[in-house]
């Protein structure tokens, strides 16, 4: 679905995540009986519901974490599911085309740090396609590499979307009448992205000079060992 040209301040459009297939980011994180299930996913906010009871089911027996982790499961994405679902139908301002995407991840031994530009009306972009493109590039071969990334790109649009909305409800009701669409409060996502573009010649291109290239460029590390063990002790200790 392409986004209609006359977007604008002026012309809102429904709520959705900015992408080519409307897939909302799930996040898990729970405990039971000192047992602990940590989670990052996609996942189609059209399935039927269904699908995560027999999703908690799967998880639970292949990972053979205990009987108190299936409810608790269901819970956690349906009640994420129903977050997402609040939001449909309602308005939101795209405001700036252009918004910035930071990536500091760590996957295994892996950890990847990048900064690029998303264009938020460009609505067939595809973060896994993304992925996977930014994975070949640098010759990462870990296979959760690449839908980790996909997944912090979408939760980075998703939480901006969720921002477009609010600031579509406050001009609503704004006592500004016509001219609040005109005269919004930018939103931290807004300012960021317009620090970020600062060091963009707006005269010539969006292709980044050569002078920023070391700024930019995608930043990769491997992790020992002993890296690795350092921060699951140092995340056990501060959860």
């Amino acid at each position: 679905m392409k986004s209609p040209a006359s977007a604008s301040w002026k012309a809102p459009l429904k709520f959705r995540m900015p992408t080519a297939e409307n897939l909302i980011p799930i996040r898990l994180d729970i405990e039971v009986d000192g047992q602990r299930y940590k989670d990052a996913f996609t996942w189609n906010p059209y399935d039927p519901d269904s699908e995560v009871v027999m999703f908690a089911k799967r998880t639970v027996k292949d990972l053979k974490l205990s009987p108190g982790f299936l409810p608790q499961i269901v819970q956690s994405i349906q009640s994420q599911l129903a977050t997402f679902r609040s939001y449909e139908g309602q308005d939101m301002y795209v405001g700036d085309k252009i918004i910035p995407i930071k990536l500091d991840l760590q996957v295994n031994h892996i950890v990847i740090r990048d900064q690029f530009l998303w264009d938020l009306n460009n609505f067939d972009s595809d973060p896994e396609e993304f992925a996977r493109t930014l994975c070949k590039d640098l010759g990462i071969e870990d296979p959760e590499v690449e839908p980790a990334i996909a997944f912090a790109i979408r939760e980075q649009l998703y939480e901006i979307a969720i921002q477009n909305v609010t600031t579509a409800r406050e001009n609503r009701i704004s006592k500004k009448g016509r001219r609040a669409a005109e005269h919004f409060t930018p939103s931290k996502a807004s300012g960021a992205a317009l620090d970020l573009m600062k060091l963009f010649s707006f005269g010539s291109s969006v292709v980044r000079k050569r002078k920023e290239w070391d700024y930019y460029k995608p930043v990769l590390d491997l992790l020992s060992n002993e890296d690795i063990h350092a921060l699951e002790a140092k995340e056990e200790r501060s959860g």
